[in-house]
């Protein structure tokens, strides 16, 4: 065989690994997306129809000096029309205190307080650095049995999922983000795609959160004065 044939066919080789690759990857993303559609069925709501609960957890995002940025606006906004319409009695902000943009649980908490939320009614969790830390750390930390988490509608379903994963019953409530550009939304869709294969890792792991913290009482302070 002559070098360029040799040639070809390393390169013919090397692009048919890398198709098997892609198409592996496609795979995992498609049943992981399966997997979040079949458990969250039924169980993902606007503000309007959501059920009464006691608490709603509040996903955190970035944050830009100090104020929620447009996807946690609307997050936080959902929350408090659902405070409005009498619907939870208490607010989870859960995030990263130490995140990459700032301090997500501060941003969350005086952005609630200047429209009309009571602080008494507010919890931070500092720690909820991912999806699956909020669901453990709502279950395991802050006692949470029953309640709604709100995000976007994209990662609300895998928010859902996660939980339900965990014998928390939650259901979804879906939040708005007001004036998001469009290349905002894909990085965040394309993004969101990829987190779903390692929810599925998590979740098989059974790994616990990055912060173990003991178990406090103030949602049931709340939720039963």
């Amino acid at each position: 065989m002559s070098t360029e044939s040799k040639h070809r066919s390393m390169a013919a080789r090397l692009i048919r690994v890398l198709c098997a690759v892609v198409a592996a990857l496609v795979a995992i993303v498609l049943a992981s997306a399966g997997w979040v559609a079949y458990a969250t069925a039924g169980k993902v709501y606007d503000v309007d129809d959501a059920p009464d609960a006691p608490v709603a957890i509040v996903l955190g995002a970035q944050v830009r000096d100090g104020k929620p940025m447009r996807f946690l606006t609307g997050r936080l906004d959902t929350a408090i029309a659902l405070m409005a319409a009498g619907k939870i009695k208490a607010i989870i902000v859960s995030g990263d205190a130490d995140g990459n943009s700032g301090n997500e649980i501060q941003a969350m908490t005086d952005y609630l307080i200047e429209h009309g939320i009571d602080p008494e009614v507010i919890i931070g969790d500092d720690h909820g650095i991912d999806t699956y830390d909020t669901c453990a750390r709502a279950k395991e930390t802050f006692g949470v049995e029953r309640g709604l988490i709100i995000s976007q509608r994209m990662h609300v379903s895998r928010a859902v999922a996660l939980c339900d994963d965990m014998d928390l019953d939650i259901d979804g409530v879906t939040a708005e983000c007001v004036d998001c550009n469009t290349l905002a939304v894909v990085r965040n869709y394309a993004r969101e795609l990829l987190a779903r294969p390692k929810a599925v890792l998590d979740l098989w792991s059974g790994r616990d959160p990055m912060v173990v913290s003991p178990p406090v009482d103030s949602l049931e302070t709340i939720t039963n004065p």
